[in-house]
């Protein structure tokens, strides 16, 4: 089965981006961050993230009905799946998901082209 290329891309609180990273790079150490002879590879960039979180959430920073500036840093990561129909992709944004520690998870998902 040919094998497909993907980036994800995410945004994390400063604080968590080491646990996150090294959490997904344990689970799926065959598929995530690999290029070539290295592994875990991975693109950070600081930024601040901005969002006001309104009824009905649940905010792990700030609080209902207050606008809310975090510094975060952006993630890009390769992503290798060789299973049909993007079944490892789903499995990492869903781990992602899981481990993250905001309610909702800013992420994109790209697929790459090989040239």
């Amino acid at each position: 089965m040919a094998l497909t290329r993907f980036k994800l891309v995410f945004f994390v609180p400063k604080e968590n981006t080491r646990a996150v990273l090294s959490h997904l790079f344990s689970k799926f150490p065959n598929n995530l961050g690999k290029i070539g002879n290295y592994e875990q590879c991975a693109f950070i960039q600081r930024g601040t993230g901005q969002f006001k979180p309104v009824n009905g959430a649940n905010p792990t920073i700030g609080s209902v009905g207050d606008l809310e500036q975090v510094e975060e840093d952006r993630l890009e990561i390769t992503l290798n799946d060789n299973e049909k129909a993007g079944k490892t992709v789903r499995s990492v944004v869903n781990e992602l998901k899981s481990v993250h520690p905001y309610e909702e998870v800013a992420y994109d998902v790209y697929k790459l082209e090989d040239f």
